[in-house]
């Protein structure tokens, strides 16, 4: 018999932890998995949670079922707890791209399921995982600029409405009101970056917001690298219509409005009041903030 911790967030994407509760907790202890429960109660008290489950030795996994903020709480409980438990995610937000991009199922019993019999076999997947500063991490992305606000700036109530729509709603009304973010990108090697910038991201995944799609031939989960994708600040039609195009072709390295590479740490230099977004959670990122990658620092059940 496996003991795990299933934290939920009652709040996530149209709460649908709600109705799917019952059918959760049926895969699980059809799988032959004894469950213990407990909702979050404010922001970052998943981390907590998450932490004193791994310290206390008692579970073989910690669960999540809540968005992507969620699950980024729950790895940060994970990782400062300094024990390497399995984290198993079931996907219940607005968006789930980080789900979405590993095949995670979005049926939410399907991907309790499917975590169980991963745990029961003892099969994990591997993930790297992004630092911030020096008490911040984040499981997928790291943004700031034109989309960025939207992931934390719609309501809650209405992404349970709208889903994606609410975050595309958001982002376009950004893009259009906001000022040019000057950047100083530095790089382990010597590389230096520098422009007014329209977005930034340190990626670590297939999808940004469902608007921003990566190829599986440009990005591994598992490498102990980042893909930075840096967009320049448009100053004409022309130049807002390259941006358009490359996020609509997929082409992000061969387009003179995008700067794409990879790195395993970047330093950001931002002016005062900059603010960014780990997994859809607000970060202040003003100053200078270093982003690191933790190889293979999650193990995760899907």
């Amino acid at each position: 018999m496996k003991n795990i911790l299933l934290i939920i967030n009652p709040v996530s994407g149209k709460l649908r932890a709600h109705d799917a509760l019952y059918d959760i907790v049926e895969k699980l202890s059809s799988a032959g998995i004894i469950t213990t429960i407990r909702l979050t109660q404010r922001r970052g008290h998943a981390t907590t949670l998450a932490r004193t489950a791994a310290k206390s030795n008692r579970y073989d996994a910690v669960f999540c079922c809540g968005g992507d903020g969620t699950l980024n709480e729950v790895i940060a409980g994970i990782i400062s707890s300094g024990r390497k438990i399995p984290v198993g995610y079931i996907p219940a937000g607005s968006t789930n791209d980080f789900a979405s991009g590993l095949g995670i199922p979005l049926e939410l019993p399907a991907a309790a399921a499917s975590a169980a019999v991963s745990l029961k076999n003892g099969v994990t997947y591997p993930i790297d995982i992004g630092t911030f500063g020096d008490d911040r991490s984040f499981s997928y992305i790291a943004s700031f600029g034109a989309f960025t606000a939207s992931s934390y700036s719609a309501p809650q109530n209405i992404k349970n409405i709208l889903g994606h729509f609410a975050y595309v709603l958001e982002g376009v009304k950004d893009f259009f009101s906001i000022k040019p973010i000057h950047a100083v990108c530095s790089c382990a090697d010597g590389t230096k970056y520098e422009d007014d910038y329209a977005f930034g991201g340190v990626a670590n995944t297939y999808s940004v917001g469902g608007i921003v799609k990566l190829s599986e031939s440009m990005v591994k989960l598992n490498d102990g690298e980042f893909e930075i994708l840096l967009v320049r600040m448009p100053k004409n039609t022309g130049e807002f219509n390259q941006i358009v195009n490359a996020v609509v072709t997929s082409n992000l390295e061969n387009n003179e409005m995008i700067t794409f590479f990879r790195a395993s740490s970047v330093t950001f230099e931002m002016p005062c009041g900059t603010q960014w977004s780990l997994d859809g959670e607000q970060a202040d990122g003003s100053g200078t903030v270093m982003i690191r990658n933790l190889h293979n620092a999650v193990e995760l059940l899907k």
